[in-house]
């Protein structure tokens, strides 16, 4: 059984070159909402504050909101990229992430050589690890650039390595942020079964997007954040109600 459980969770960031005197003084004073002094007397941008949900096994949950609000902080608190400052974060399930291209790879290695390693990462021998390796590399259609090392690779080939890595194997949790739907036009009509199949086969999926039609589409619980805070949490049309196109 998959679980998300967050009490009190806060994330904060501090702002290293910000330490004057009198630029603190106006910087607190212009934003008194996110910026606060911790202990060590130090500028830091709440991010998340006093967060406390639950999403338990079969539910499909959008992050919502402006830019800034705290969405891809979230989904990056979840996957253990931040650790919090308060508050407690529970997860039980293994975690698929498709968050950051760069997550987890290692530049020097291959694409292939990426995939074996992730694969022997996730408890796969190595054997295992080479045919999902040949698997990706028929999906990615990298060519002979799949034998090349990463740092060598553009953006756009960044994403489709990640992507395919990260829907070669079905986690029990699923988080995604919207940029990984923002592939060229080809590749996402050959990935849209694939995701399709990954995100129905996913015991949790938690998704950060402005794209109200994906919210209907794929989620039954939509989570509002406003700066760094949750103001709705609740069923799709009741939290976007009719006409929310934001």
């Amino acid at each position: 059984m998959a679980l998300i459980e967050a009490a009190g969770l806060a994330i904060e960031f501090p702002l290293y070159h910000h330490n004057a005197r009198s630029l603190k003084q106006r910087l607190l004073a212009s934003s008194p909402l996110r910026l606060k002094q911790n202990e060590d007397n130090r500028i830091v941008v709440a991010a998340l504050r006093d967060l406390s949900f639950t999403i338990g096994d079969g539910e499909r949950v959008a992050l919502v909101g402006p830019n800034g609000a705290g969405k891809t902080t979230l989904l990056r608190t979840v996957a253990g990229v931040y650790e919090p400052v308060a508050g407690s974060l529970r997860i039980e399930g293994e975690i698929g992430s498709l968050i950051d291209p760069a997550a987890g790879m290692d530049p020097l290695l291959t694409g292939r050589e990426n995939v074996v390693l992730r694969s022997l990462y996730r408890g796969m021998t190595e054997a295992e690890g080479r045919a999902l390796a040949d698997e990706v590399a028929g999906f990615v259609g990298l060519a002979e650039f799949f034998d090349v090392p990463v740092r060598g690779y553009s953006a756009g080939m960044n994403v489709r390595l990640s992507f395919a890595m990260a829907t070669a194997m079905a986690p029990a949790i699923l988080l995604m942020d919207e940029w990984f739907l923002a592939g060229d036009a080809d590749f996402m009509k050959r990935a849209e079964q694939r995701l399709a199949r990954l995100v129905t086969d996913a015991e949790i999926l938690l998704i950060a997007t402005h794209d109200m039609g994906i919210v209907r589409k794929w989620c039954t619980r939509a989570i509002r954040l406003e700066g760094g805070r949750i103001i709705a949490d609740g069923p799709v049309a009741e939290v976007l109600g009719p006409e929310d196109a934001t």
